[in-house]
C-alpha cells in the first residue's frame, strides 16, 4: 500500500516522464507523428497483399454489422497488438536508457516503465480515433461501442504494465531477456488470430495418439481474447463475451501483481547492476 501511494504521488513526474516519451518518439522526423499511423497500415497492406490474395485467407463478415473488408478486421487485431508489442520493447530499454537518471535521484523507478507504456496507449488513442473514421465511411457506427472498447484498452494496460515492471528489471539483470522476448513475440503474434479468423483453428486435434482441445488451449492466450474483443466492438458491432471480459480481468490482475512483486524484488539493487 505504501508503493500505491508513492505511485500516486508521482503523478506530476509520471505526466512529465510520458511528455518526454512523445516528443522523443519521433524527435528530428520530418513525417513525426504521422509514423504512428503509417507504421500499423504499411504492415496492413503487407499482410493483407500476403495473407489475403497469396494464401486466400477470409474474414467472416461482421456480425451483426455485415462489414466484409479483410484489411480493416486485420488492422483491428494489429492494433492491440501492436500495443503490446511496442510496450514490451519499450519498457525492457526505459530502465537501462535512463539509467544515469536512475543513479543520481531517488523516485520511484516503477514510474519509467508506466510512463513508456503510457506514451504507447497515447499513440493507440490516435490510431484508434483514425480507425473510427475509416469504420464510419464503410457503415459501421461504432460510436455506441466505443466505450466497451476503451475498457478494453484500460484492461490491457494493466496486462501490458504487468509484464513490462516484469521484463524491465528482469532485462537490466540478465541482459538476454530482450532477445528470448522477441522471439516469443513471433511465435506469439502467429498464435492470435490477427491475420486470420479464429475459425480456422480446429476444436480437436490428434497429436501422438492424443486428442487434445486445441480451440480451447488456443483461448488460453489473453491476446486472443483481447483481439476478439476488439473486434466485437469495432468490427461487429456487438458487446464481448462477458466471460471473455472476465477472464481478460483476471490475467491482467494477474500480471500486475506477477510484475510488480519481480520489480519489488530486483529494485533495490538496480543503480548497481545498470
Amino acid at each position: 500500500m505504501s508503493s500505491f501511494s508513492e505511485l500516486s504521488g508521482s503523478r506530476e513526474l509520471l505526466a512529465n516522464l510520458t511528455l518526454r516519451e512523445l516528443r522523443g518518439k519521433y524527435k528530428r522526423s520530418i513525417l513525426g507523428w504521422s509514423w504512428s499511423l503509417l507504421n500499423p497500415l504499411a504492415t496492413m497492406v503487407v499482410f493483407a497483399v500476403v495473407f489475403r490474395f497469396f494464401l486466400k485467407v477470409k474474414f467472416p463478415p461482421g456480425d451483426p454489422s455485415g462489414l466484409n473488408s479483410f484489411a480493416l478486421a486485420l488492422l483491428i487485431g494489429l492494433l492491440p497488438w501492436n500495443y503490446l508489442s511496442n510496450g514490451i520493447n519499450g519498457s525492457m530499454s526505459s530502465l537501462i536508457g535512463s539509467a544515469n537518471l536512475i543513479k543520481k535521484v531517488y523516485f520511484r523507478r516503477e514510474v519509467l516503465v508506466v510512463a513508456n507504456i503510457a506514451s504507447w496507449a497515447v499513440s493507440l488513442l490516435i490510431e484508434v480515433g483514425v480507425l473510427v473514421i475509416v469504420l464510419l465511411f464503410a457503415g459501421n457506427f461504432v460510436f455506441p461501442w466505443l466505450v466497451p472498447m476503451l475498457l478494453l484498452m484500460v484492461i490491457q494496460s494493466v496486462f501490458v504494465i504487468g509484464l513490462g515492471l516484469g521484463l524491465s528489471v528482469l532485462n537490466v539483470y540478465f541482459r538476454d531477456v530482450q532477445h528470448l522476448i522477441g522471439i516469443l513475440l513471433q511465435v506469439w503474434f502467429y498464435a492470435t488470430p490477427i491475420v486470420y479468423p479464429i475459425g480456422l483453428v480446429p476444436p480437436e486435434a490428434t497429436v501422438f495418439g492424443w486428442v487434445l482441445p486445441v480451440r480451447t488451449l488456443y483461448g488460453l492466450n489473453p491476446m486472443v481474447r483481447f483481439v476478439e474483443a476488439y473486434r466485437d466492438c469495432l468490427y461487429d458491432l456487438r458487446m464481448p463475451p462477458l466471460a471473455d471480459i472476465a477472464y481478460l480481468i483476471a490475467v491482467s490482475a494477474a500480471a500486475l501483481v506477477v510484475g510488480a512483486v519481480l520489480f519489488a524484488r530486483f529494485e533495490p539493487k538496480l543503480a548497481e547492476e545498470l
